[in-house]
């Protein structure tokens, strides 16, 4: 459109901008509070209304872990203190029987010192003496056998096929009741585990791969000797059935078993208590 000079017509155009910018913005303020209200009919999903909790949840634990902390690391590594509190209990526990064996001398001084001007302490004690022997309570000498047990080298990625549970590559409680259970039966006259004397009130445990005898732990391979008559005890643990299937897991898995004849081997004594919590007479 023409205008003619000196007319109203730039003035104009310029009151309609104003006019239409004044109303752009209004629309957009409009729109925007539109948009922040909410609309009829419409359901929150459950993430609009799980994200603040899940915010408050995380800010949460960040300041409890600041707590905990206290300008520390929560992760250092504390293998060495507890490699020194393995170390400080060991020469405690050594300490104690160490003591405990000094006042079990003392005990066994006072008595023999009572049986000398007490005629029912020297009865008691005399008693004692004879059964001392066959109880466990002294050490022996002579020919016997010595069995050892130990896990697989090998694991289950090593089979082609079939791969064995680690259950089946490891020596089990099961595995060492059998093999004593059998030097028992052939004529054990005594006989350890580990240099442990075991005696009738012995309980044999296994945690893991590892073997509890006497409040001590043992890793394998494990080691019973017995002393009696070698052959007569060979033949025993052939035929005892828990023997023979540990063999056989020896030739599928590689479980390690020999057997080793001694012409003239030692049994210590059994020095650990003799307390019984519960006894039944046998039948």
């Amino acid at each position: 459109m023409v205008f003619p000079a000196g007319s109203d017509g730039i003035e104009g155009r310029d009151n309609a901008h104003d006019g239409a910018g004044g109303a752009s913005w209004r629309l957009v303020l409009r729109r925007a509070a539109r948009g922040l209200r909410p609309r009829r009919n419409h359901k929150k999903s459950i993430w609009s209304a799980g994200v603040p909790l899940i915010a408050l949840a995380a800010g949460l634990l960040f300041t409890t872990s600041a707590t905990t902390a206290d300008g520390t690391a929560l992760r250092d590594d504390r293998r060495p203190q507890l490699a020194q509190l393995i170390t400080e209990k060991r020469e405690r526990l050594a300490a104690s029987e160490k003591r405990a064996a000094k006042l079990l001398a003392e005990v066994d001084d006072e008595t023999a010192r009572l049986a000398q001007v007490d005629q029912p302490v020297k009865i008691a004690s005399e008693n004692a003496d004879a059964i001392r022997e066959p109880a466990g309570f002294t050490a022996l000498r002579g020919p016997g056998l010595t069995v050892s047990l130990n896990d697989s080298p090998r694991r289950g990625s090593d089979f082609a096929e079939n791969a064995p549970d680690n259950d089946d590559l490891v020596v089990h409680q099961g595995d060492v009741q059998a093999v004593v259970n059998a030097l028992w039966a052939g004529g054990a006259e005594a006989m350890t585990i580990m240099d442990v004397r075991v005696i009738s009130t012995s309980a044999v445990r296994c945690v893991g791969n590892t073997l509890l005898l006497h409040g001590q732990v043992f890793s394998p391979p494990f080691k019973i000797t017995a002393i009696g008559e070698p052959t007569a005890m060979s033949r025993a643990l052939d035929s005892a059935d828990g023997v023979r299937q540990f063999r056989e897991a020896v030739a599928d898995f590689g479980l390690g078993y020999t057997e080793k004849v001694e012409k003239n081997v030692t049994v210590q004594a059994y020095d650990g208590s003799t307390d019984l919590r519960s006894a039944q007479a046998a039948q």
